[in-house]
Parts: C-alpha cells; sequence; structure tokens
C-alpha cells in the first residue's frame, strides 16, 4: 500500500484514538513507537506525531531524528507533537502560567487556511498540557489561538508541516474530524479508498498466496473476531479451514449448540469438542482466581492439542488477534514497553504445536472487525454479541466450580441477558453478565424460611475494555429481573446490581 499514515507514538494515552479517527475517513494508518521509526518511509505518505506525558523541555524527552520526514512529507504534530516541532526547530516551549486542560474555545482563525477549513472562530477544542508554544518555530506562522493559548494552530512556511496544542481525535474537539481530513485528503492529497470491501478483497488475495492449498486450524470461540477470522480464511481457502469449538463446561445456557448451529448456517467446517467434564473434574476444589484461570487455560491446550492432531498435515494456526492486541505502545518513562496479549483461545500453546501462525485481523481494531464481518453479510446477532471471557462462568461464579453452580448461573444468566434483548437494551450495553456470589443469606419464600445464594447482574458501557462505566438500567427492568430470577431459579433468593465503575473496580469480579 502507499497510501498510508504513520502515526509515531510518544506515550499519549490518546495515540490509539488518532488511529481510529484516520481510518474513519477510510484511510489506513498505522502506529508506531517514536524510537522504532520504519528504515524504509516510502510506504507513507502523511505521518502525524502523537502527544506525550513527557515536556520537550525535559532531557529525557522523547527526541527521533525527523529529518527524513520534515519538510519532506506532509507532517502534523499533535500537542506534544507541535511542542516538539517548535523546540527543537527555533522556537520556545515554556511552562504555561495556567495549565489548560479540558474544553476551550478558538477565539481566532486565519481566513482562507486550508488547514483550518471549516473551523471557525467559536469552535470547542479539547487541551491537555501544562506546556506551551510561546515563540513558534523558524517559518512558523500562526493559525489559530484560543483565549489562553496563542500558539494554538501554526504551520510552517514553504512545508508542509503543521502543529496543533488541542486534540483533534477527541470527541470534545468539535471539528476535529474535519481538521484531520483537512490535512490527510486537501493538503497530502490521500485517497479515501480504505473500506471493508477493499479490506476483504486485498486480505482473502493475500491469504490464499500466503496458505496455498495448507490447512489450518482455528480455535473458535462464537465471539466476533474469532468468527470473522474464520469467514475471511474460509473466503480464502474454504474447507482447508478446520474450526475447533470447545465447550469447556463454563459457556452460558445452551451457547454450545446454539454457537454450532450458527457456524453451520456459515457453511464453516466446524467440529464442536464437548470437554465440559474435564474441564470441570479438573477445577474440583480450587478456589484461587488465578489458579482457576490457569487450569482453564492448560486443559484447553491440551484438549486443543488433541483435536488439532487429528487434522493430517496441519500446518497453520489462525488466531482472531485485533490490532490493540500487538501496538507496542510507549511507557511515560520514554522507553517502549510491549502490550501484546494472545487471542484468549489458544493464547501461550505450547512450542511443541509446530504451527505456523496466521493472524487475519491483526491491523484492524474492534469496531472494524465489526464492520469487515457485515460486509461479508455476516449475522448482526453474532456481530454484536457482547465480549465474554475466555475463562467464561469460571471466573463469574466466586470460589470453586461445581456442576450445580454452573447450572444455577447459567440460568440466572440467560434471564438476564433475554431480557436486555427484550427490553431492546442489549445492544446499549457494552457487556452484561451475572455473578454467583460465595454468599448465602436469609429469604422468605411463601411460610418458609430460606437460606440460599446471592446473584450479582452487571452492565457496563465502554468503547474497548480499558476504561468502563456501569449502565443506568431502568429501575422496572431490574425490578422484572430479580423477580423473574429468584422465582424461576431454584437456589437464589438475593438478586443485587454492581454500580462500580472500571477503575477503580474491573468488569469481571475475579
Amino acid at each position: 500500500m502507499h497510501n498510508n499514515v504513520l502515526i509515531l507514538d510518544f506515550g499519549s494515552q490518546y495515540t490509539q484514538l488518532i488511529a481510529r479517527r484516520v481510518r474513519e475517513l477510510n484511510i489506513y494508518s498505522e502506529i508506531k513507537p517514536f524510537n522504532k521509526l520504519p528504515e524504509d518511509l516510502s510506504d507513507y505518505k502523511a505521518v502525524i506525531l502523537s502527544g506525550s506525558p513527557s515536556s520537550v523541555r525535559s532531557e529525557q524527552a522523547p527526541h527521533p531524528d525527523l529529518s527524513e520526514i520534515k519538510g519532506k512529507k506532509p507532517l502534523l504534530g499533535i500537542c506534544y507533537g507541535a511542542q516538539y516541532l517548535s523546540h527543537f526547530n527555533g522556537g520556545n516551549v515554556a511552562p504555561s502560567a495556567t495549565r489548560e486542560y479540558g474544553r476551550a474555545n478558538l477565539s481566532f482563525v486565519k481566513n482562507d487556511e486550508e488547514f483550518l477549513k471549516g473551523l471557525h472562530q467559536g469552535s470547542q477544542v479539547w487541551m491537555s498540557h501544562s506546556d506551551t508554544i510561546k515563540e513558534l518555530p523558524k517559518g512558523g506562522v500562526r493559525l489559530a489561538s484560543t483565549h489562553d493559548v496563542e500558539n494554538a494552530a501554526f504551520k510552517i512556511d514553504g512545508e508542509t508541516t503543521y502543529g496543533i496544542q488541542f486534540h483533534p481525535e477527541v470527541y470534545h474537539t468539535t471539528d476535529g474530524k474535519k481538521l484531520l481530513e483537512n490535512f490527510l485528503v486537501n493538503i497530502a492529497g490521500l485517497k479515501q479508498d480504505w473500506t471493508p470491501d477493499a479490506f476483504v478483497e486485498t486480505t482473502v488475495e493475500e491469504l490464499k498466496k500466503e496458505i496455498g492449498d495448507d490447512k489450518v486450524i482455528l480455535g473458535l470461540s462464537g465471539g466476533v473476531d474469532s468468527s470473522v477470522a474464520a469467514m475471511l480464511l474460509h473466503k480464502a481457502i474454504g474447507d482447508h479451514l478446520h474450526c475447533i469449538f470447545v465447550n469447556n463446561g463454563l459457556l452460558r445456557k445452551n451457547e454450545f449448540e446454539s454457537v454450532l448451529d450458527q457456524y453451520k448456517h456459515m457453511g464453516l467446517n466446524v467440529k464442536g469438542v464437548d470437554a465440559s467434564a474435564r474441564f470441570l473434574d479438573a477445577l474440583k476444589g480450587e478456589s484461587d482466581p488465578e489458579g482457576k484461570r490457569k487450569i482453564i487455560g492448560r486443559v484447553f491446550i491440551e484438549v486443543f492439542d488433541d483435536e488439532s492432531h487429528k487434522v493430517e498435515n496441519a500446518k497453520w494456526l489462525a488466531q482472531g488477534t485485533i490490532y490493540p492486541d500487538r501496538i507496542e505502545s510507549v511507557s511515560a518513562s520514554g522507553g517502549p514497553s510491549a502490550v501484546i496479549k494472545s487471542h484468549h483461545n489458544v493464547g501461550g500453546l505450547p512450542d511443541y504445536m509446530k504451527l505456523k501462525v496466521v493472524e487475519p485481523l491483526k491491523m484492524l481494531f474492534k469496531d472494524e472487525v465489526r464492520r469487515v464481518g457485515a460486509s461479508m453479510g455476516m449475522s448482526p446477532e453474532i456481530l454484536g454479541r457482547h465480549p465474554f471471557p475466555g475463562p467464561g462462568l469460571g471466573i463469574r461464579i466466586l470460589g470453586d466450580i461445581t456442576a450445580e453452580k454452573v447450572a444455577i448461573l447459567q440460568e440466572v444468566d440467560a434471564i438476564f441477558i433475554e431480557g436486555l434483548k427484550k427490553w431492546g437494551l442489549y445492544d446499549k450495553v457494552w457487556q452484561a453478565g451475572a455473578m454467583l456470589l460465595p454468599v448465602d443469606s436469609v429469604g422468605v419464600m411463601g411460610d418458609e424460611r430460606t437460606y440460599e445464594k446471592c446473584v450479582a447482574l452487571r452492565a457496563v458501557e465502554s468503547t474497548d475494555g480499558m476504561t468502563a462505566d456501569w449502565v443506568n438500567l431502568p429501575y422496572e427492568f431490574l425490578q422484572k429481573t430479580s423477580n423473574d430470577i429468584i422465582n424461576k431459579v431454584k437456589g437464589v433468593n438475593r438478586v443485587v446490581y454492581d454500580i462500580s465503575s472500571k477503575p477503580p473496580a474491573t468488569i469481571e469480579w475475579e
């Protein structure tokens, strides 16, 4: 591809958001750590410098060599990136007299400037800095100001180099997307041709070339990522893709059967393996959360390995890994910190499984995965499915796990999830589920005293699971759901609703 945007990450919490906003313009972008500049820059038609928790005035300030970029390619510095362009090119960056965080409004916008086309005086922007540009770099021309920041935007004469001291990638900057479009389309001349259909077409051709007639094994989870990865591979290699869907005994009610049925209608070559007894036996007596995770992971590997040996001459292992799992981010200390995690279904496969890895979704964000799936005609029911943890109900049953506890929680969870769907709330929630607590409480049913379990319901809204807030579900819905659970699920006499956010709490209880 020769229509790419390179985003250099200086450690900003918003760097991934820059990439997402660029891709929303149907322009492909990649994130690289500032200290791992690609040797070959010919594939990139524009470069964006991210923000950073660092100060350019610090001796430890991130300081890459931009000699092959500045003045040679369209370049946009955001916040720290703008201060970097000033500080190291004859300008002056100093501590701000009034630290500016949050909403601000443009008080001056230079007329007839292509970069600011569509932005007007009074336009809202989002600030997040304690330093400010006192003097512009050599050749710098002021383009915009706020009441407190004189040099909110600038350009360098004779170059397609721009700097802004606000964040166009966050929604609080009202015209941020328009500004990025001005820079990338009107100034850098990039084409807006990176669409889900184009991705499918290109990826299928690449998979055909890479895999040829080899066989591929993929561990399906029933979730969005592995399902979309399976469909892409199926388009490329057909029945040479062998999907394995393992029932670990900790899935939702009837999920093993319903997911297999969904996949049957998608034309996939899927084998369902019911290993629930094996998992529950291995988990017997274990109540430590980390201990349970390790057991579930180990037994999954054993089952997956057993089944993969039944596929003769398999050469590849497919994973539903997505871009946020692979991005190397930059730590606040200035060094790159790897934040790569494995897909939960096949993470940590042993070395003796000598399979090459193929990851069709490795450059996509979650919302892009859904759009790609939709472009292939996949069911909205699969694409809209809430995330579900790899260890399943194993980390929603606090304490040790028994078949009886699993059955109770499956019934509770089914009532909750079906209720969300009936009330039109399911798609407004990012993730929902029920927890079985290690608490027995006194209750009264009819004229009898009961001493039974307590369950907690949890529903959160989020974009990526890194942070989350509890959803304010209607009281009438919670009342109906609570009544249904207590009346229909034997062994439960108390229902509570979790109203804690992440942080400080986590989405799952274990």
